[in-house]
């Protein structure tokens, strides 16, 4: 009897324009994995029947439900349909300054954009996104340079510098596109969507489908190790197991990208407009809180209902001074920004993470032979003080391959 090997398992998925009704065969796009497990569960239920032969009578089987996991190795393009459900806000362009007079000078290890007129304030660039520039008489080094903003006033914008190629100072050069790369997502004040799935899991070797519908996003987790690979993980809820067979359901799925996968070597993180102590390593998770309804008459879940978006964290750093014990001794409120990249090339795919409000929850130290490490966890907030250019969200998230 032929066996089943993951290698070559495909898992496809495509969005729903119902929830809980299976999506086209057409325009699936296959998932890069470490691991994806979608199975059936159902609800059972034992009677407690009392008998003189002291024996169970039955079991049953009750409510039908499908649910998932995903790991896979973080990198640009990827993942992003499923952070935009998670966040509930589709990935959309950010913006941009179109044409302004613009000089570029050093600041320590950093770099400032002052522009002559306007304000990068109202146009809308917010802390913590990755910008070009793009114009006429710019030194090459500066021209689709990646440039992490770090702080933003109406005409400077603070940025560090995520490539190899060191920016040259110049100007002023009179017409300059500052360009928010990619495209972002938030958690909206209002208009959130509520995304579902149909995800198909076919295993080649032994002609099975099997295809999941009402697929929901629940969380999404990332692991930045200061040694390794960022690594991302997804929980799911759906409705049920739709259908299974002996053919492949979506037809032509397109292949997985092959973007190149991020490590938290390459990147920066940020905390209130400076880059952090020697961080050992950190993580960051959104949970999508979510509820199944189960109704009688119904074997399977009649609907997924979504409510308050929860994202928490820590990291972790070697202890170099009070400045984070007193953030969290004196119930600061700080920015934090994560920016990981694919390389070192001046357009080198970029994400970054930007959470413009966090408080922290925790602070120990562990006491070694060697360094001393302080571990932190964090919650993040929605920012109410957007006068900074931080947004109005807990979390917002860039992907410069959109």
């Amino acid at each position: 009897m032929a066996k089943s090997q993951g290698i070559n398992k495909k898992v496809s998925y495509l969005k729903e324009s119902t929830w809980g009704d299976i999506a086209g065969p057409a325009g699936a796009k296959q998932i890069r994995r470490i691991t994806a497990d979608f199975n059936l569960s159902k609800d059972t239920y034992q009677s407690e029947e009392l008998r003189t032969d002291y024996q169970l009578a039955d079991q049953r089987h009750g409510v039908r439900s499908a649910d998932g996991s995903l790991n896979g190795e973080l990198s640009a393009g990827t993942y992003s349909d499923f952070l935009g459900s998670v966040l509930a806000k589709d990935f959309a362009v950010g913006a941009t300054v179109a044409s302004a007079s613009i000089t570029i000078a050093a600041s320590g290890t950093n770099f400032t954009i002052t522009r002559s007129t306007g304000s990068y304030i109202t146009d809308g660039i917010k802390v913590g996104t990755v910008v070009r520039l793009t114009g006429a008489g710019l030194n090459a080094a500066n021209v689709g340079n990646n440039f992490l903003v770090i702080s933003v006033t109406a005409l400077v914008l603070t940025v560090k510098c995520l490539s190899a190629t060191t920016p040259v100072a110049e100007g002023p050069i009179a017409t300059v596109a500052v360009t928010t790369t990619g495209k972002q997502s938030y958690i909206p004040q209002s208009g959130h969507t509520d995304d579902s799935y149909t995800i198909e899991q076919w295993y080649s070797d032994i002609l099975q489908s099997e295809v999941f519908t009402g697929v929901k996003v629940g969380t999404a987790a990332l692991q930045l190790p200061s040694t390794g690979i960022v690594t991302t993980d997804f929980t799911f809820m759906g409705k049920d197991l739709t259908q299974s067979g002996t053919s492949e359901y979506f037809t032509t799925p397109t292949v997985a990208n092959t973007n190149g996968i991020f490590t938290a070597v390459n990147g920066a993180l940020i905390i209130n407009g400076s880059e952090a102590a020697c961080i050992t390593d950190a993580s960051l998770s959104i949970d999508r809180t979510m509820e199944p309804a189960q109704c009688l008459g119904s074997n399977s879940n009649s609907d997924i209902f979504v409510s308050t978006i929860n994202v928490t964290g820590s990291f972790s750093a070697y202890f170099g001074d009070a400045t984070l014990r007193n953030y969290f001794d004196n119930e600061t409120a700080v920015t934090l920004v994560i920016a990981v990249t694919s390389g070192t090339e001046k357009n080198a795919d970029v994400m970054s993470f930007v959470l413009p409000k966090i408080k922290l929850s925790n602070f120990s130290n562990a006491d070694a032979a060697t360094g001393i490490v302080s571990s932190l966890d964090f919650t993040a907030l929605l920012n109410n003080v957007t006068s900074a250019g931080l947004i109005d969200s807990t979390i917002l998230i860039q992907d410069t391959s959109l």
